[in-house]
């Protein structure tokens, strides 16, 4: 049969990134506690394209796939970027994989256990050399200081998000980017609380004020003190409750993939 994407192409046009988008798959994950947690992940899959080359075989993303999907390590995402590289005759080869990552969590005064869990993404990309970006988005409480001290009677107070990616020169824990994150915050967030939680957590809160200024910089001095982490990008976004704008703050050190 005719071979439609191993057509010349006329137009003189490289494709940055051509391939496969949102595939749910069910993959293995390395558990810092567990040794190894089970999740679904979208997958996309891309190559870049020379303008020579009319189209890509999309088939032979999934075939990739099918051979690794059971264990996402960084080594096995270095062999399957390899394998895409190999098999499509590309330069670069690129993959990301976004799933929910599960820990539980003990309630800070019940002890209530319960799972939370966080988004997180792994994004990788080959072409002389293999780079990985592991990412976590972590909701925590904020406080404002501001409020706080203005305020006779409370301050206002909402949910954030703080969302970490960083290069893997070196291994990190999911979980470590995690604790980072939490620890910088006003206060952690906990899917089960009890009342006595509920006491803990609001005082804490209301005794720990942060901007957003605060956190991403004391999240950067974390980061810059852990040797196994080079590059680094830090965003936090405040989903503000007495204002119709989000505050916003965003550190950035080195190169990630863009």
């Amino acid at each position: 049969m005719e071979d439609m994407q191993s057509r010349p192409d006329t137009r003189n046009i490289k494709i940055d990134q051509v391939g496969i988008r949102g595939i749910r798959y069910p993959i293995t994950l390395l558990d810092k506690r567990n040794s190894t947690q089970h999740s679904i992940a979208s997958i996309n899959m891309y190559i870049s394209l020379p303008e020579a080359f009319k189209g890509t075989h999309m088939s032979r993303f999934l075939e990739i796939l099918n051979e690794c999907h059971n264990d996402i390590s960084h080594r096995k995402i270095v062999e399957m970027l390899k394998k895409i590289r190999e098999r499509l005759s590309a330069k670069e080869a690129y993959i990301e994989l976004f799933f929910p990552y599960f820990l539980e969590k003990s309630a800070p005064v019940s002890g209530q256990k319960s799972l939370m869990s966080y988004d997180c993404a792994v994004i990788a990309k080959s072409n002389k050399n293999t780079k990985i970006d592991i990412q976590v988005k972590v909701p925590v409480t904020t406080l404002c200081p501001c409020s706080k001290a203005i305020s006779d009677k409370g301050a206002h107070n909402q949910r954030g998000f703080i969302t970490i990616r960083v290069s893997l020169d070196k291994f990190v824990w999911i979980e470590d980017l995690i604790r980072i994150a939490e620890q910088s915050a006003s206060c952690s967030i906990w899917p089960l609380l009890k009342r006595p939680d509920e006491k803990y957590a609001t005082d804490k809160a209301y005794n720990n004020p942060m901007f957003v200024e605060d956190i991403v910089r004391d999240i950067a001095k974390s980061l810059n003190d852990d040797e196994r982490i080079s590059s680094f990008k830090i965003e936090v976004e405040n989903m503000e409750s007495i204002h119709t704008h989000n505050a916003y703050a965003l550190i950035k050190k080195g190169e990630l993939i863009s």
